[in-house]
Formats: structure tokens, sequence, C-alpha cells
């Protein structure tokens, strides 16, 4: 029902006014994982490609140094400014979503955990979702963090969705104590873990980073290892921004000065530290639009959705204005 009315709400031009209400605020998109079919939860080629026509014809595509220099500069914002990022740096934003993305002549940024393409890690979410796939075991239950847990792997789905919910408690704890909780699951569901990511988890190479360059799509940091930056001490902090910085330079053979914080997380402390390690602007996963004045190191952005209709409600601004909205209702009922 509800897809129903978002349908006929994008058919009927409903979210128009909302897009041309936010046109002089600049949209930042974000993207994960891509396929050719659309498989489990990732953006497939044709979606990816619908949502780019669309982009194409309402917003003005550029990279997300240039919207950092327009939110920078002493201009007003030109209206509909909208850059697309890819976070962690899989091989399918270059086998994948670089085709389509040469195809609208769409610029991009993908954020690169730089020990990921240097195949020297390969992610632990996806060691999760590895394990969850490959056992033999029909039930898993446990307890992380104090949260309990019970899954029953009947098919795919099933798997997919218990991996979804690993990951989301194991957010939750220190990173030494996710890597003993990362083993004690391979461990209990008897899953050897390989050393280097299979090829479905592969990440890019320096080389393919290099001509998705040349065609248009910047490299920036991810961290070199993914930690959730507010779970580390300092020492590791300005390690994983330092290093990743220094790394990706000494690849691209061009200053670096755009982070993307892992799951988005950032506080005082983690913005303060990546000013220090010369970054000039950072994205988090906070919902909504950006406006000058703004924290350039705290910029928000929107997930893209696969729903064509959600993707237009996202990007018009009616989504955000609804949970706005919740939560005066919210506020006013406690």
């Amino acid at each position: 029902m509800k897809q129903t009315v978002l349908r006929l709400m994008q058919e009927s031009g409903a979210f128009t006014a909302f897009r041309l209400a936010n046109r002089h605020k600049a949209l930042i998109l974000t993207y994960h994982r891509f396929s050719e079919d659309g498989r489990d939860g990732s953006t497939s080629a044709q979606t990816l490609a619908e949502q780019l026509e669309y982009l194409s014809r309402h917003y003005q595509l550029v990279s997300l140094s240039t919207l950092v220099d327009h939110l920078q500069g002493p201009q007003p914002l030109p209206a509909g400014l909208a850059a697309i990022t890819i976070d962690d740096g899989y091989r399918d934003a270059y086998e994948v979503a670089l085709p389509v993305l040469r195809r609208y002549d769409a610029p991009a940024t993908l954020f690169a955990v730089t020990q990921f393409v240097d195949g020297q890690l390969w992610p632990w979410w996806d060691k999760i979702q590895y394990a969850t796939l490959n056992t033999r075991a029909l039930r898993f239950e446990g307890a992380i963090n104090q949260q309990s847990f019970c899954f029953d792997f009947k098919d795919r789905a099933s798997r997919i969705s218990a991996a979804e919910r690993l990951k989301t408690y194991l957010k939750t704890i220190t990173e030494e104590r996710k890597r003993e909780n990362l083993a004690t699951i391979g461990e209990l569901l008897d899953v050897e873990l390989p050393e280097r990511a299979p090829e479905i988890y592969a990440g890019i190479t320096w080389q393919q980073a290099r001509e998705m360059e040349s065609a248009g799509v910047e490299i920036a940091s991810h961290t070199l290892t993914h930690p959730i930056l507010t779970q580390v001490g300092d020492d590791q902090l300005d390690c994983e921004l330092r290093g990743s910085k220094a790394r990706l330079e000494a690849e691209l053979r061009r200053p670096v000065d755009l982070i993307c914080y892992p799951n988005g997380d950032a506080n005082a402390r983690i913005r303060l530290a990546a000013k220090r390690a010369g970054y000039r602007a950072a994205v988090t996963i906070e919902d909504g639009f950006n406006d000058k004045p703004c924290d350039l190191l705290a910029l928000r952005r929107v997930h893209s959705e696969p729903d064509f209709a959600h993707f237009v409600q996202c990007t018009s601004g009616f989504e955000q204005m609804k949970n706005r909205l919740r939560y005066a209702l919210a506020k006013a009922a406690s």
C-alpha cells in the first residue's frame, strides 16, 4: 500500500515542489555495492541508470570536490547542485557502476579503504556474511554485547538477514572485541574465513582506481582499515587518518583532502583530528542536505534507494520533512 501511494505521488509530480524548495541546498548521495541484477540489496546497473537519468535532468551533477568548493566560496550555491559518493571501494564500483557513470558523463567520488585496495584485508562485515552463507548450521544463537540472538537458516534471505543483525550488534563493541567475536562466530559456524577476500567481496586495484580517476571518479579517503573512529584511541585515529591520506596521495600523485568517516560516526574529537590530518571536508551518514554556512567536516548525505519513487521522495526533501514532523510530534507527546 505504501509503495503504491509513493508511486502515485511520484507520477503525479507531488515531490516536485519539495525538490524546487530545496534547490539551493547541496545534495550528496550515498551508494555502496553494485551488481547487474540488484542481488542482496545492491544497486543494479539498471537502477543506477534510471537514477542518473533523473539526476541529469533535474540537477547539476558535480564531483564532491567541486561541491565543497561551492560551499566554501563567497557566492550563493548554484541551484540543483548534487554529488554522487560511493563508499568502501568494492570492485563492482569499477565493473558495474563506472560504465553507467560514463554513459551519463556523471562525476562521482569513491571513498576507498586503502588496506582493502592494497589487498591486506577484507571488511569484517563481509566476513560475517560469508560465514552465514557458507555454514552448514541450520540454527545459530548467542549474545553480543548483552544482545541475545537466535537465527534459523532456512534460505539465502534468512542468512543475509542474520548477517545484517550480527553486523548491527558488532558495531556497538570495540575493534578488539569485534575481532574476537569474528573469530568466535567463524568457529561456532564451522566456517574457515579465507585470508584474502573472495571475488564477490573484492576491492578495486590501484590501477583501477587510476582508471576511475581518469574517467571522472575522484578517489578519496575512507581510512586505512575502516574502524569506527569514535571507538579508537588518539594514536590509532591519527594513524587511520594520516596513513590513508598518505597512501592515496602516493598512488594517485595528487593531494587528497576528502574523507568519509566509517559508519558515518564522528564527534568533535574526530572532526578536529581530521582537520589536523589535512582534510578540508568529510561526509557522514546523517540524513539531509547541505547549505551555507555548514561544517565542512560534517556534511550530510541522502542514501540512495532502489525503488524509484522512494528515491525521488528522498532526494526531493519530502522524506526529511516527514522525519522532522514525526520527531516534533513524538517530542510533543513525551
